[in-house]
């Protein structure tokens, strides 16, 4: 006979694995100190590429400007204000990251809670079944 119960249980676990499941689930086996680091490395490598991309860019952009006042430029004082800008950029995007990276895993713990709580009910579900069945079973005897 169907259990009318379980088949709904089941269609919400299933709608809910196809849907918001597929963003959730994966962010909730994490804690979230491991989560928030991995995603703080991930924009650590990130920023550092971006940010040599741009001084990159800007480089060859006043190249001539560049070489033909290498000798007047004073090389130590343009360093010093390029790892400035670099610390301050890393220190904003981790700052953006470290907020963005535990508000997704606030949600993630908040959606898969409801996702578990079902899972709890089939299961129960399902011990119930056993049960009845193994007492039908072990009634008859010959």
């Amino acid at each position: 006979m169907l259990n009318e119960g379980k088949i709904r249980i089941m269609n919400r676990l299933a709608i809910y694995e196809k849907t918001e499941g597929k963003k959730y689930l994966p962010i909730s086996k994490y804690y979230r100190s491991d989560y928030i680091g991995l995603a703080l490395i991930r924009n650590f490598f990130l920023v550092t590429l971006g940010y040599a991309l741009a001084l990159g860019a800007i480089a060859l952009y006043f190249a001539e400007y560049l070489l033909n006042n290498l000798n007047k430029i004073d090389l130590l004082a343009i360093g010093e204000d390029l790892l400035i800008g670099y610390g301050i950029v890393l220190i904003l995007f981790s700052l953006l990251t470290y907020i963005l990276y535990s508000v997704q895993y606030h949600k993630a713990k908040k959606s898969v809670r409801g996702y578990y709580d079902n899972l709890t009910r089939l299961e129960k579900i399902y011990n119930r079944e056993e049960k009845a069945s193994a007492g039908n079973r072990g009634g008859v005897r010959n």
